[in-house]
């Protein structure tokens, strides 16, 4: 279930447009910054790959099935897309890795004892804040 990189840029639709922020002239010029948009249910990406992808708790999945990605880290259209196509490779390796079951464990005999001595502690630094009493 290897996804190469090629796949990827070759599935993705890439725009350039103007980056935001500080940068004087260049800045107002030059489109620098990349937007990539990449089509999950379009891809040639497995089907079960493809399902783990749209269930990400990840803002860049939107509720149509795209993944959306805004690089404008670096001065150049190149490295910003290089930028996009690498955090898209990155997102999609995330949702190839399989979840692994929580297994059950129950605290140790120490970590209780610590935990009730810590309750204690902090009742008595409690019971101190009260009225005084005869």
């Amino acid at each position: 279930m290897v996804t190469t990189a090629a796949l990827l840029e070759r599935e993705a639709q890439i725009t350039a447009i103007r980056a935001q922020g500080a940068g004087g002239q260049n800045v107002n010029k030059v489109s620098s910054a990349v937007h990539l948009r990449f089509d999950v249910a379009a891809s040639a990406l497995p089907a079960e790959l493809k399902q783990r992808l749209l269930a990400l708790p990840d803002a860049r999945v939107t509720a149509e099935g795209q993944v959306l990605i805004k690089a404008q880290r670096y001065r150049t259209q190149q490295a910003n897309r290089r930028d996009a196509l690498a955090r898209l490779q990155e997102l999609v390796e995330q949702a190839a890795r399989p979840v692994l079951p929580r297994k059950a464990t129950r605290p140790t005999r120490a970590s209780r004892e610590r935990r009730l001595q810590a309750k204690r502690l902090r009742g008595a630094v409690k019971a101190l804040r009260g009225r005084p009493r005869d």
